[in-house]
């Protein structure tokens, strides 16, 4: 692939796999915030928006914290819900948003680069409410009941250690763990798992307001009890993934860097969700065991490899108006959402594929019926994508390498009840969409 991803890459990804692809693609993505947080400030000083010497004030300090300490301020630069802010802003800069632009955020995140690098350094950064947030690191609760519109805090390091604080109200200081709750800080909590020398942390995000654009936010902050959950949820869950699903637990530790509940729509038992310019960050309700936890995983990865692919090579042409039938929707689909879905139902019919042989008894039959099912409804949407005309030269070159995956996967056996549920489903599944949509015949 000329340019932006080598050849070897590409090929591995448009099959379903990560690897090195994935080290590419993470980069990839932290270069993209890099542009976006130098075009704020450009930006600012453009449009000669008020904060806009604020702005470079705080992109001075977070050159200096980056070139002390690298490492750790590249975790703060890379938290998923910078590249969302940046871009809010960027945009509503120059007119393409029409919401007030969040210069001074900018500030909040120097401010946690600064503690994260161990830099003495002092600046203001915005209120949100009574509280004063730190990207990826949390936000002191330090003025109750204060609601001052483009307010501000004072934020000082010194010596590895922080405090904030506003006139009239006591100083509230960062504990020295801060993904830890401490009095007057609300931490961004960290959730660990390890299983046969694998480990994966995630950081549990239920306050950031930017943490899952357009999906529907568990509103309040998870107490003791609900951590607990996700806690043990999650080493349930790694531990199925590392001992039978090591691919798919690779991919997750190298991509995943949060996690954000979120709510199920009615009369649904769970959903999840990855966001377009919040790499790296996963929505998902309460999983019902670690099963549908590591399917989350295996189904939103590839969505997420898929997303930041899509910000390097153009896979489809621009939306002319068509809509396509995808087995795993109420609604037609344009060609984009189409390839979506195809990519992270390759990734749901691989688990499947290597679940159904890490099982037994009922839970195998299981298996085997939801492999038969999504190899099929996936290489049945491959076909339909294939010949909608709406892929690019890369497009097309990417679904045919997809296609052969699901091809070598429908040559393999699976018992005749699962093959004669997967239909019977299939079937039943396109009869409603045609009633649904006043769609005559199959298309």
């Amino acid at each position: 692939m000329p340019g932006a991803v080598p050849d070897p890459l590409f090929d591995a990804l448009a099959r379903g796999a990560g690897g090195e692809a994935i080290t590419h693609l993470c980069a990839a993505q932290y270069g993209k915030h890099l542009l976006l947080l130098r075009r704020v400030v450009d930006a600012a000083h453009e449009e000669g928006h008020p904060e806009a010497g604020r702005a470079r004030e705080a992109y001075e300090l977070l050159v200096r914290a980056q070139e002390h300490a690298p490492k750790p301020v590249g975790a703060v630069l890379r938290h998923p819900t910078v590249g969302v802010w940046a871009r809010r802003t960027v945009l509503a800069l120059t007119g393409h948003r029409t919401e007030r632009p969040r210069v001074a955020g900018l500030s909040a995140l120097a401010a946690a680069a600064a503690l994260r690098a161990r830099i003495d350094a002092s600046i203001e950064v915005p209120l949100d409410g009574p509280t004063a947030p730190l990207p990826s690191l949390g936000r002191a609760l330090v003025g109750e009941g204060q609601r001052e519109e483009g307010g501000f805090a004072w934020f000082e390091t010194a010596g590895g250690r922080a405090g904030l604080g506003v006139r009239g109200r006591p100083r509230i200081q960062v504990p020295e763990d801060p993904h830890e709750d401490a009095p007057g800080w609300h931490a961004l909590r960290r959730l660990t798992a390890e299983h046969r020398g694998m480990r994966v942390q995630v950081y549990l995000d239920d306050q950031d307001p930017d943490r899952m654009p357009g999906a529907d936010l568990v509103e309040h902050r998870l107490g003791a009890e609900e951590l607990r959950w996700w806690r043990l949820s999650l080493r349930r869950a790694w531990e199925l993934l590392v001992r039978d699903h090591w691919t798919i637990a690779r991919e997750s530790s190298a991509v995943i860097g949060t996690l954000t509940p979120i709510t199920a729509p009615g009369g649904r038992t769970h959903t999840s969700a990855t966001a377009r310019h919040a790499f790296g960050n996963l929505g998902l309700s309460r999983p019902r065991g670690p099963v549908p936890l590591a399917l989350t995983f295996a189904h939103e990865v590839q969505h997420a490899k898929l997303t930041a692919l899509l910000d390097l090579v153009d896979l489809t042409l621009p939306d002319d108006g068509g809509r396509y039938y995808a087995p795993w929707r109420p609604d037609p689909r344009p060609a984009s959402g189409l390839l979506q879905g195809v990519y992270a139902h390759l990734g749901v019919a691989g688990f499947w594929r290597r679940h159904r042989h890490a099982t037994e008894g009922d839970q195998a039959r299981r298996a085997h019926v939801e492999f038969a099912h999504w190899r099929r409804c996936t290489i049945d949407a491959a076909r339909t994508l294939a010949g909608s005309g709406r892929l690019t030269t890369e497009g097309e070159r990417f679904l045919a390498m997809t296609r052969a995956t699901l091809s070598d996967w429908m040559s393999e056996p699976v018992p005749e009840q699962a093959e004669r549920s997967a239909r019977d489903a299939a079937r039943r599944h396109f009869e409603r969409w045609r009633a649904r949509n006043a769609v005559p015949s199959r298309p």
